[in-house]
């Protein structure tokens, strides 16, 4: 389904300015933005993957990964196709990048389901919230809203798993119905991020802060990549940020795999998951090694 998106501006000559993440592409007529979902028809910016999902399932809370946010519960977890960033890592490549697949830019795939079907879905299967998963959800926040208002209507709580690259136009047109976030923190290094990642480091900071100030539960998660953001003085960096925002956010360490274009790098060791675990509990009240 194509609906338009509210969050953009107009500029001249038929351009338009995407607000749902911090690249803020300013589209061409005809063009896409970098998540090759949101596309300038004519001079409006439309959403082409709303209400389209490309993955859908009933996964444990803990999955996300959210330890301290109704632990033992499940969540009805959609996600579509695209996404903003470009991750040499990806491992969920498959459905992230797909949109930007040249010869399938204009051949969204995915199944048609209306926000209403979501909720009722996620009653019928007793979950206790919806999350918004698998690609990152900034670049559907219509459709994410859309469902999340249904959701709290309900009873139903609303989990983003986000890269943390929300405007803060795009934060304030959702904020008051997401409940929790998992907010991946790649890396402390802005050379990481524009090397693999195609962005910059701040806006994820910002959002860190955003998000725990508006009062919404948030657990931090990073990757650790052999050889790239495994260092003693990077782990001490991340642990400090965390704890200078509240030292009640949970950091989970999760392991990394070779995938997507970093088929070539080793798994993250045991032991350099065991170094930033202590280094971490020097700062935060939890901290959790994950894919082990």
């Amino acid at each position: 389904m194509i609906k338009e998106c509210k969050l953009y501006k107009k500029e001249k000559g038929k351009k338009v300015r995407c607000l749902a993440c911090s690249h803020k592409c300013l589209i061409s007529d005809g063009k896409t933005g970098i998540c090759a979902v949101r596309k300038n028809i004519n001079g409006k910016l439309m959403l082409l993957v709303y209400g389209t999902v490309a993955a859908m399932n009933i996964d444990p809370i803990e999955k996300k990964p959210l330890y301290h946010f109704y632990p033992g519960s499940y969540a009805f977890s959609i996600g579509t196709v695209g996404c903003n960033f470009k991750c040499d890592f990806c491992q969920n490549f498959d459905i992230s990048q797909a949109s930007k697949d040249k010869e399938k830019v204009d051949k969204i795939i995915g199944e048609e389901i209306s926000p209403e079907k979501i909720v009722i879905a996620a009653i019928k299967m007793n979950c206790k919230s919806i999350a918004y998963t698998y690609n990152e959800p900034a670049i559907f926040s219509e459709f994410v809203k859309d469902c999340a208002v249904l959701a709290h209507q309900n009873g139903i709580k609303n989990v983003l798993v986000t890269n943390g690259y929300f405007t803060k136009e795009s934060f304030d047109f959702i904020k008051k119905y997401i409940d929790a976030a998992n907010i991946d923190l790649k890396s402390f290094k802005e050379s990481f991020y524009n090397k693999f990642c195609g962005a910059k480091l701040k806006p994820v900071l910002d959002n860190i802060k955003w998000f725990h100030k508006q009062g919404i539960h948030i657990e931090i998660t990073t990757l650790i990549i052999p050889g790239l953001n495994d260092s003693k003085s990077e782990f001490l960096k991340i642990a400090k940020f965390i704890s200078t925002i509240d030292r009640n956010i949970p950091w989970h360490i999760s392991r990394f795999f070779p995938m997507y274009k970093m088929t070539g790098k080793e798994v993250t060791s045991r032991e350099t998951l065991e170094t930033a675990y202590n280094i971490g509990r020097k700062y935060l009240n939890d901290v959790h090694i994950g894919n082990i």
